[in-house]
């Protein structure tokens, strides 16, 4: 997509006369939709970055301006779904140990599992799953009911453990050391420290690299590095001389204290989220503030039947999306859902929903 819209402006830049002429007859709704997409994929780009270097404040800044960008469309472009999904992601990631957060209709589901559900789409995306990205799926499994554990939500951790692993006998040798961690009530255990929340986000940060490589082509990120540079815009805030006026007072008192601020804002909201989490009695709906409310309020992605699991509501099972869950049972066989998803066509479904669906299948016909 960037690469044809460069060319078409650099087709346009050939004459003042055909730019004019292109501006007006290029319809305005159009060139809105191509700009809406440079920004999300710029957007995306910042986001990682910023993931990746931890800063707090620019990703949370970032987060806000992909959302709104990603609200903006009436439907997802196809190309762009990667980008969309991974913006999805990291967003729960770095809010993964916060279990006061809500991301789904469902308030069972925590940040952690609905990033499991967007990683779940991106594995649909890629052309060949690497061994990545089933170290990444564990890792978020095993991140899942680990947080429950810290948290003393054990009575959680058992039953999220129901949602999260099938029947299949590639998933039961985790599932039975996980159900026997959660017996121990210990959150220290070997397993889950040696597959820790840190090596979850070291290996998210693999997986941007590899994205990033993949859209090195950014075109608005081009546009802006030539400003930059042609400018000579490198001076920041961090290398920037310090200044003595002509009384001989320097800046300097000025300078540490906007660093002071920055750095304070930075730790309030780190993207590694180690702020202390409320504890809720088993069974009670944690407390929203007006906050969370606008921030759930800005998860509202999915629009005209856009897969988008945070937008996820009930909704029934079609003739077509039975017929494809028991021709994936029939090729990968009962229990491997996750398989099943990532080559079947359903609208907007996870492995959970399948796995029940097929349990609801099977009553129906032995009945």
């Amino acid at each position: 997509m960037a690469t044809a819209a460069r060319d078409a402006l650099g087709a346009a830049d050939s004459s003042d006369s055909s730019v004019s002429r292109s501006e007006n007859s290029a319809p305005p709704d159009a060139v809105e939709a191509v700009a809406a997409e440079w920004m999300l994929e710029f957007a995306c780009s910042s986001l990682c970055r910023h993931f990746e270097e931890q800063s707090g404040a620019e990703f949370w800044r970032w987060r806000d301006v992909a959302q709104a960008l990603i609200n903006g469309f009436s439907q997802i472009p196809p190309h762009q779904k990667k980008t969309v999904y991974l913006c999805q992601l990291l967003i729960r990631i770095a809010q993964g140990k916060s279990l006061g957060l809500q991301f789904e209709n469902d308030p069972r589901i925590s940040p952690l599992e609905s990033a499991l559900s967007f990683w779940t789409l991106l594995e649909r995306e890629e052309i060949k799953l690497e061994k990545l990205h089933e170290e990444i799926r564990r890792l978020i499994q095993i991140q899942i009911v680990a947080v429950y554990m810290e948290n003393r939500y054990f009575k959680e951790a058992a039953e999220v453990l129901e949602r999260l692993f099938t029947d299949s006998e590639s998933d039961k040798p985790l599932r039975v050391k996980l159900a026997t961690v959660i017996k121990t009530k210990d959150p220290y255990v070997p397993l889950l420290q040696s597959f820790s929340y840190s090596l979850l986000i070291s290996k998210i940060k693999s997986y941007i690299e590899l994205f990033m490589k993949e859209n090195e082509t950014n075109f608005l990120r081009q546009e802006a590095t030539k400003h930059v540079v042609s400018k000579g815009l490198r001076a920041t805030l961090q290398n920037r001389p310090v200044e003595v006026n002509e009384n001989g007072k320097s800046d300097l008192e000025t300078k540490q204290r906007l660093m002071k601020e920055k750095q304070c804002i930075t730790s309030q909201s780190s993207v590694s989220i180690k702020k202390p989490i409320a504890r809720r009695r088993s069974g009670q709906k944690p407390k929203e503030s007006r906050v969370l409310k606008s921030l759930n309020n800005l998860q509202n992605v999915g629009k005209n039947g856009v897969p988008l699991a945070c937008s996820r509501k009930k909704q029934l099972w079609t003739p077509k999306e039975d017929l494809e869950l028991k021709s994936g049972v029939r090729q990968f066989g009962v229990g491997n859902w996750a398989k099943i998803l990532a080559h079947g066509n359903f609208n907007n479904r996870t492995s959970v929903m399948l796995k029940d669906r097929w349990r609801t299948l099977s009553k129906t016909k032995q009945s």
